[in-house]
């Protein structure tokens, strides 16, 4: 007899509204109805009891409850007990899709609850052992010099910005063929942060695989289990969303931002 299958002990652990939007793609049809009548209002769903959960999703009473084993839960009610726990601090981690009908009101703070679970998501599992040593880097440097492509080029610039005023030797680039002199010509206490919201570019894997055979020290802000950390000197692993193959959303920056306002902070405290 075939089973549903459950989510992993891993995935378990995740606060359970942003599990269920995660695994959203890949429920069957009627526990992909069941999630989104969760998803579209956690706090009712919390007050449901399971045969107006059943109606709201327009399936079977035994439907929601394979729905409750598929995320490892005991049944309806733990369902809801660990709904309620998710919802108890106060940011709903569910990654809101703008549908075609939503008017300004409604997608207005979608768009606003990325941002900001998006980043408590980050500061709860920030590594501060790492962002300390980052800093003790950045402040020992001869040079330090952000490579970024694309749309995380804005964050190169505005963190280089940051730390000018620091009286730090730094500068931004976005051009391959000037980032790839600048690393040809690194030295050995020169720092190359190189941000990337894809663990998938070329270029800037050559880049830092340069930088690190000229002996200078890389550090990242990329994707977890990307090549550019393994590349790296010192990494910040930072898992950004994506709502379409060629879009992420600006959320995502922000987050960047919001990390390098953390080391431009450190350095500043550590210089006094």
């Amino acid at each position: 007899m075939n089973r549903e299958p459950q989510i992993s002990v891993e995935f378990g652990n995740l606060n359970l509204i942003e599990a269920i939007s995660k695994e959203l793609p890949k429920l069957n049809k009627t526990q992909t109805k069941v999630a989104r009548a969760i998803l579209a209002d956690p706090k009712s769903a919390t007050e449901s009891s399971i045969a107006s959960l059943a109606r709201k999703s327009s399936v079977s009473e035994p439907s929601v409850n394979r729905f409750c084993k598929r995320f490892n839960a005991k049944g309806f009610p733990d369902l809801k007990l660990r709904l309620a726990r998710s919802l108890a601090s106060g940011i709903c981690y569910v990654n809101p899709k703008i549908d075609p009908s939503d008017e300004v009101a409604s997608f207005t703070p979608k768009i606003f609850d990325t941002a900001i679970s998006r980043l408590a998501k980050v500061r709860e599992n920030i590594c501060h052992q790492h962002i300390n040593q980052i800093i003790e880097s950045l402040v020992q440097a001869s040079g330090i010099y952000f490579f970024a492509h694309g749309a995380s080029a804005l964050v190169a610039r505005d963190s280089a910005n940051k730390f000018l005023g620091l009286n730090l030797p730094v500068s931004s680039h976005d051009d391959i063929l000037i980032q790839q002199m600048l690393v040809a010509k690194g030295q050995k206490n020169d720092v190359f942060f190189i941000i990337s919201e894809t663990d998938s570019n070329r270029e800037l894997l050559e880049i830092a695989q340069t930088a690190k055979k000229n002996g200078s020290i890389v550090i990242s802000l990329t994707p977890s289990k990307s090549l550019l950390g393994d590349i790296s000197t010192l990494s910040l692993y930072i898992d950004t969303l994506k709502f379409s193959k060629n879009h992420v959303p600006i959320s995502s920056r922000i987050v960047h931002l919001v990390i390098l306002d953390v080391l431009a902070t450190g350095v500043a405290l550590y210089k006094n």
